[in-house]
């Protein structure tokens, strides 16, 4: 039998990092921040859900991981600046960001109120300018380096039914990957999208309700695919960490689909 030999253990291995993870507080946020201590990494939680952020901190720890919470309003200008100063001066640097908070309106552009457009192209795409707007100058200032690592969605490659605002959005976030890519490469920052499909969380129960569906049809509709299952959250949490990883360190600009072949 072959044993795993240390140079890919080392690979990776995100031993002495530091990675902030927003939406952290429950489905793939809470997921691959909990993969990612596992693999050594100390987790900046991210998160609105005071209650939610306390309990995922918790059962972080248990695991013999570290993590601590921060709550931020990741569409706040003000509250990104603060929050990425709050981690630096607390951590000593950046490495790793995972971009992943998100909410989605499944409704068309006749029935969609502004309001809900604003919110859904705001948390999903606007945030991501914003934090890694003050997390980037942290990465370059402490080692010239990083990953960021974007949540797309399997819309950023085509269109969904009643779900306009966010299509519009994760398209938006897999271009505003490549430019990031193409910005920052030259600083030693790599920038991926990864890019799922259905997978089981509150915010995929949450749609069918919106839809007026039944729950149990709706995830049986979207278990067809070639794989013939919904996605969970650690799916999304593996590529995640190996886009965080030195796995990766000659990939940037690009996605990772992750979605049981339901695109193809």
């Amino acid at each position: 039998m072959v044993k795993i030999t240390q140079r890919i253990l080392d690979l990776i291995s995100l031993d002495g990092k530091i990675a902030v993870v927003t939406g952290a507080a429950s489905g793939i946020g809470f997921a691959t921040a909990k993969l990612l201590a596992e693999a050594g990494a100390t987790i900046a939680l991210i998160d609105i859900n005071e209650s939610a952020g306390g309990k995922a901190v918790k059962q972080i720890e248990d695991s013999g991981g570290k993590a601590q919470y921060f709550n931020c309003n990741v569409t706040s200008n003000t509250e990104c600046r603060e929050t990425a100063k709050k981690i630096h001066k607390e951590f000593g640097k950046i490495d790793i960001l995972f971009n992943n908070a998100g909410v989605i309106r499944r409704k068309n552009v006749l029935d969609l109120e502004e309001a809900d457009w604003d919110l859904t192209v705001n948390v999903n795409m606007k945030a991501i300018y914003l934090l890694s707007r003050y997390v980037i100058p942290i990465m370059i200032e402490e080692g010239k380096s990083g990953s960021i690592i974007n949540t797309g969605s399997g819309w950023s490659l085509k269109g969904g039914p009643d779900a306009v605002a966010y299509c519009a959005a994760k398209g938006g976030v897999l271009n505003m990957t490549r430019a990031m890519a193409i910005d920052h490469g030259k600083q030693g920052i790599r920038v991926n999208c990864v890019c799922p499909g259905d997978i089981d969380t509150p915010l995929l129960r949450g749609e069918a309700k919106q839809l007026g569906v039944n729950e149990e049809e709706f995830l049986k509709e979207a278990a067809d695919r070639p794989l013939n299952r919904v996605g969970i959250p650690e799916d999304v949490a593996l590529a995640v960490l190996f886009l965080a990883s030195d796995l990766s360190k000659w990939v940037t600009g690009t996605f990772l689909l992750v979605d049981g072949g339901g695109l193809a």
